[in-house]
């Protein structure tokens, strides 16, 4: 199995990297490629690649890549960059996350008929964003600055705000072994080991006979990452807050590092996710989407993407300065991303009582966003740049 992974991998990566210029301009979408990819050599199709949500492979590289998420998501999130910048990611955090999470809730309650408990499970779950399924809005010069910086912070964010949610009400669930008390040790632990272990090292690096070279710097900031995630497991404090925390202590406290590792960590990160999005897509058959799933279930997927998130950004953004344009394009990419990915593999080995429910519809949300947002980010985009050219418009900037 781990070599059909990997030669599969391989090939969808060099498709991906080959197509990259043309998806760079076409509703083409890299990760669009892996999940179809995933979906084709998956048991459900030619069968190439024979995998089960139970593999420990699956969750091993779930694992990992959240980690890795979270650990670049929090280095883009200094302190400095939210209070510099913080207005309108701030409504759609404080405002817009819990609006998102309790709308979805409702339409499970009340159209997937799911309990309440696991309703609002559903809804943390569904409630972080992606930037990756909407790089064009995110990556465009085109794109007004704030409105890039808005998407940015928000989805760098919410994975790591959303977490603790999904861990508390899965507790509540009966799908954790640990008490809450327990419970708060290992998120209260994951935070500290990610703030010290970042402290410590920084003030190691900054003596003058331990300084790294330039060109070691990104391996510094991996160490980091490292040393969180060995200290994490060895403790069994929480690692993914302990990344996000970690990753946010790097980015205040070393800004130059911040800057050497952000390409390279970019990439790594993209690997990863590339490669679960390639394994969730195989896990993906068409008895899980057309047999499995009740008309009900995609009736709240509809909902979920549709109104959910749209409704809540709107109640946020009111009477905040921004354009019909720019507002219409914040509701809408709100992209179901790789968290939601890790979150609902997270649900399915709970054991909780409607675990393969909350899954089965946490799945088919992320498919229909990859597919919706993926392929209409670059034309929106594009409607941004004609914006700029048109004669008599001023280009609005952040």
């Amino acid at each position: 199995m781990e070599t059909a992974l990997l030669l599969s991998f391989a090939v969808l990566l060099l498709i991906g990297v080959l197509i990259s210029e043309r998806a760079h301009r076409t509703v083409l979408s890299t990760a669009v490629l892996f999940l179809v990819g995933g979906f084709l050599l998956g048991p459900g199709a030619l069968g190439f690649i024979t995998v089960s949500a139970g593999d420990p492979i699956v969750g091993a590289l779930a694992e990992l890549a959240l980690f890795s998420v979270l650990f670049t998501d929090g280095m883009r999130v200094g302190f400095g960059d939210l209070r510099s910048a913080w207005r309108l990611p701030g409504r759609a955090l404080l405002l817009g996350l819990p609006l998102t999470l309790g709308l979805t809730a409702v339409f499970a309650h009340v159209v997937a008929g799911l309990p309440w408990l696991e309703s609002f499970l559903l809804g943390a779950i569904l409630a972080p964003t992606d930037p990756v399924f909407a790089a064009a809005i995110v990556g465009r010069e085109e794109v007004p600055g704030r409105l890039r910086h808005l998407l940015n912070v928000e989805s760098g964010v919410n994975d790591g705000l959303a977490l603790p949610i999904v861990l508390i009400l899965l507790a509540a669930a009966g799908g954790s072994d640990a008490r809450g008390e327990e419970l708060l040790f290992e998120i209260v632990l994951g935070i500290l080991v990610g703030v010290v272990v970042p402290v410590a090292v920084l003030a190691l690096e900054r003596l003058p006979f331990l300084q790294a070279t330039r060109s070691l710097q990104p391996l510094l900031a991996v160490s980091i990452g490292l040393l969180v995630l060995a200290i994490c497991q060895a403790t069994h404090a929480n690692l993914f807050l302990g990344a996000f925390a970690a990753g946010i202590t790097v980015a205040t406290l070393g800004r130059g590092l911040r800057h050497e590792f952000e390409q390279f960590g970019e990439l790594v990160t993209e690997l990863l996710k590339l490669a679960a999005i390639m394994v969730f897509g195989a896990l993906i058959t068409p008895v899980f989407l057309f047999s499995e799933i009740p008309f009900a279930g995609w009736i709240f997927a509809l909902l979920a993407l549709l109104i959910a998130r749209p409704l809540a950004l709107l109640v946020s953004f009111l009477g905040a300065k921004l354009s019909m344009r720019e507002q219409a394009a914040a509701m809408w990419f709100g992209p179901k991303g790789f968290a939601s990915v890790v979150y609902g593999l997270i649900i399915l080995e709970s054991g909780i009582t409607r675990a393969d429910d909350v899954y089965h519809l946490v799945a088919l949300v992320i498919v229909l966003s990859i597919l919706s947002h993926s392929s209409t980010d670059v034309l929106i985009a594009r409607q941004f740049g004609e914006r700029v050219k048109s004669p008599g418009k001023r280009t609005e900037h952040a």
